[in-house]
Order: C-alpha cells, then structure tokens, then sequence
C-alpha cells in the first residue's frame, strides 16, 4: 500500500522532504488545503466580475508591459502565452530527482490559498508527481528575480499538453502522456500562468537536494577524516570536549564528538606518539569541518524558510480584500544562502586535499605514495593530482553569483539575484566534494592497511571491511581510475540514518 504526505498548513521541513524521497511516498491534498485554494480562486473569479479596474498580471501584460490593459475574452490566452513565451530555458536537463522536488515545492507554494490557482490545476501537478512525470527543464535561463522563470515555465508546459516530459526513462511529448493517461490540456485562468511561473522553486528545489547532500557529506569528512587521522598515526588530545567547551561553535562540538566516537576503542590512536602535534588538516578538523556544520544550519534556516512561502505575484489575500504586487519572487536570500553553502562546502574538499597529500607524502613511517616499491610503482602519485584539479575548480566554482546584477525586462526588472546561477554552481561544486572524499577514503584506506597488525576501531574496521568488498588493496600499479569510480560509486550508494546527519 502507498504511503501518502499531505499537502497541509504543517511545516514542510528539509528532514521531511529527505524523508518523502527515501520513502517514494505519494502527494495528497488535506482538506484544509482544499477549502484554501477554492476560496482564493473563487474570490478572484469574483474580484473580476465586479470591476475593470488593472490588476498587474491577472488583466494586464507582464514586466515592462504591465500597463497594457487585457480584456476579459483574453484572459485565458495571456496565461497561456505567458506560459509559452517564457519557456526559452537552454543549457543541460535539470536531475529527475531535482524536477521532482520542484513539484513538490511549487505544490506547496500553491497550497496556502494565496495564488489564484485553480484545483484542478495544483491537483494535475501533483498528479505528475505521483505518477514520475517528470517535465524537461533546463538548467540555463533563470536570473532568480521575478522567480525562476524559464524553468517554472518548462515545468508548467506539460499542463497544456505541450513541451516534453520524462516518464518510465524515456522521452514523450506531453500531448502524448496527456492521451496515455485520459487528460485534458488545463485551461489557465486569470493569474494562474502567473502563479506557475513566478516563484523560486528552481533555486529551492536546488538548494533543498544539495542540502541533503552536504548533511551527508559533511558527516563522511568526518569519518573519512577520523581514517586519515588513524592512518597518519595523529594524536587525540585535539579532540578533547574541554577544548572544544571553551571555543563552543556548535559544528566545532558536533565535529569533535563524532570524531572520538570514531575512534573510541581504536589502538592506533592510543599507541605512543614520536610527535607533538600535527598538521592543521588533521588537528583543525573540528574548526573547518564545524564552521561548514554551522554554514549548512544557516543555509538550512533560509531553505525551510523559503519552501514554506508563497513566493509568485501578485498576492492575494481573500479574507482582507487585497490584491497586492510585491516581490516575494526575489531571490536574493537564496542566493546568498546559495553562495555561502558553496564556499563553506569547497572548504570541507581544501582540507581534504590536504590531508591526501600527507598521507602519500613518506612521513609517519607510510610509504612514499602509499606503495611498496615506489619508483617502480607510482602509487598513489597522482589521484592526488587529481584531488587538487578539483579542489582548483572548486575554487572558480565558490566564486559568489549573488554580487553580479543584469537589468532585464527593459528596465522595470533593474535588479536580479542571479541565484539560479549559484544553484547550479552549487551542484557542481558538491559533487565535486563527493569525489574529493572519494579520493581521500581510497587513500586513507590504503595508508591504515600499513599499520597492520595495529587496529583502528571496531566501527572503522568494520567500515573498511565494507569498503574492501569494492576497491581492492593496491599492490602494484594498475589502472587507478578503476578503483577511483568505485570508491565514488561507494560513497554514492551509502545509506546513513537521517538520526546521524542532522
């Protein structure tokens, strides 16, 4: 049987939408929501039999023409046009798994009662949904201002039977799921095209998928981290509560603590110690990897934020009798959000980088690149080359989106976010974190089988274990790029309980 979320008045937050996904759980309406969206349409339909009187975007043109009135037959055709006109996305597809979010998020966004909509509308979406018909939408076109306009309009094509859809891995044009499934293209009334079209839920679908992501990735730099550090033979000290109790950064605590729980029981951390300290990449970890924690909680405020909005133009607000034109489309607090969650990720693949290169560095008693017989074999040489090219382009990528502004729409849309921009940088830029760590676990695991007969502890070795069955202790040269798309296919297809990441 199908388990269901309802589309309510509750607070949708990153936790529960991670939990939608994993759990494929079907959309449904409350009844509350219903009632909503049924006297919002109805007012309007009201609101316009009653005067003639401009209303930006429901009888008027859009942007700069915004002061060409639409007569009342009209209407239907403006949002449809809307619709068609503004779909001129470019670039690569957007993820299924992303397009999917952006449903969901443009469903709820719909659902508060303010937006015009009609239900059939909002329930035709969530029929796509449910179903996994997923519309092509394209990564280029968006400023982030008067919302993700280019991409909201991909999404909303399919509702007339038009643009193209993914459904069952393949590509269809929507006229022909529409037949398939004994649907009728939806009829857009005054606003609607409007309402499906302003809204940042490009950026937040983005941001809401990276987020989840990042909560992962910060925890395997962490354990992928503590490894290294077993395997480097550093020292614990640095680790101690008491240090951390005087500085208290929450990430700081939270990095600290796993990484002795990681290592708790270890013999490798316990046995003397030749030096006295070691390098910042290893010593700092709960400083850099706790700053990143703290950026991502930030980043998460705003998100949760934004997906709990209504965020097209204009409002409507039935029980005040008010139509208001404002700005909720801007997306400037997600661009910065954006932003900031690139340079506090791009940080988690600098240290790690880091602690690459030491580890095939020939210090601690480790061999020269991690292999016996080094000048025959190269080892380890150059994956951490590799690591560094993606640190560098990381380093282009965390470059800010949000400080750039183009004017558009001849003038009346004179400042935009440019936070689609960050969006898509974003997802780049994490990715490339996930190889980067990658590339350390395929080290550090190589690099703790020297200090054999001594153990790590029992959760990391039984970690490796695991690891093992996937990418084979190195011997002697052998094609490395192998064994580094399996290290990655590893971490891709590791499930850690949501308890452990948030």
């Amino acid at each position: 049987m199908d388990s269901f979320h309802y589309i309510s008045s509750e607070t949708l937050s990153i936790e529960k939408i991670s939990d939608i996904i994993s759990e494929d759980k079907k959309l449904a309406l409350s009844e509350e929501v219903i009632q909503k969206i049924n006297t919002c349409r109805e007012y309007l339909n009201e609101k316009l039999r009653g005067q003639d009187k401009p209303i930006y975007g429901i009888n008027t043109g859009f942007g700069s023409l915004y002061n060409i009135k639409i007569t009342k037959e009209n209407l239907t055709k403006l949002q449809e046009n809307l619709v068609m006109s503004h779909a001129c996305g470019m670039g690569e597809h957007v993820t299924s798994d992303i397009v999917k979010v952006m449903l969901l998020l443009k469903i709820q966004s719909l659902s508060y009662g303010h937006s015009g909509v009609q239900l059939e509308t909002v329930e035709r979406l969530i029929a796509f949904y449910n179903n996994n018909i997923l519309p092509v939408v394209y990564t280029q076109g968006s400023l982030g201002a008067s919302g993700d306009l280019a991409p909201l309009a991909h999404l909303a094509l399919p509702l007339l039977g038009k643009g193209t859809v993914l459904y069952h891995d393949e590509f269809c044009e929507s006229k022909d799921i529409l037949k398939l499934f004994n649907w009728s293209p939806i009829k857009l009334q005054s606003k609607e095209g409007l309402a499906l079209l302003n809204g940042t839920q490009f950026m937040s679908a983005y941001g809401t998928c990276l987020l989840i992501k990042s909560y992962k990735l910060s925890y395997l730099a962490d354990l992928i981290g503590s490894i290294s550090l077993d395997a480097f033979d550093g020292r614990i000290e640095p680790f101690n509560e008491l240090v951390h109790l005087v500085r208290p950064h929450s990430g700081q605590l939270k990095t600290a603590e796993r990484v002795r729980e990681f290592l708790d029981g270890s013999e490798l951390i316990k046995q003397e110690k030749e030096h006295v300290q070691d390098p910042y990449s290893f010593r700092c970890m709960p400083q850099v990897h706790g700053a990143t924690k703290d950026t991502l909680e930030f980043v998460n405020k705003t998100i949760t934020t934004e997906i709990n909005s209504v965020t097209d133009n204009p409002n409507i607000f039935s029980q005040d009798d008010e139509i208001i034109s404002g700005g909720n489309f801007h997306g400037q607090p997600l661009a910065l959000a954006l932003d900031y969650l690139k340079i506090a990720m791009a940080e988690l693949g600098n240290i790690s980088e880091r602690r690459i290169f030491q580890l095939v560095s020939g210090l601690r008693k480790l061999p020269t690149f991690l292999v016996d017989n080094p000048g025959l074999n190269s080892g380890f040489m150059i994956p951490q080359y590799t690591a560094a090219s993606i640190v560098s382009a990381n380093k282009q990528l965390a470059s800010p989106a949000s400080v750039d502004s183009i004017v558009s729409s001849n003038g009346q849309e004179d400042h935009v976010s440019m936070g689609a921009n960050a969006a898509t940088q974003a997802y780049d830029l994490i990715n490339n974190i996930e190889r980067i760590l990658s590339i350390e676990l395929f080290n550090a695991a190589q690099a703790i089988a020297f200090r054999s007969p001594i153990k790590s502890s029992d959760f990391i070795e039984s970690f490796l274990a695991v690891y093992r069955n996937e990418v084979a202790f190195v011997s002697n040269d052998r094609e490395l790029y192998i064994d580094l798309e399996n290290s990655l296919n590893f971490l891709q297809n590791l499930t850690i309980d949501n308890t452990e990441l948030y």
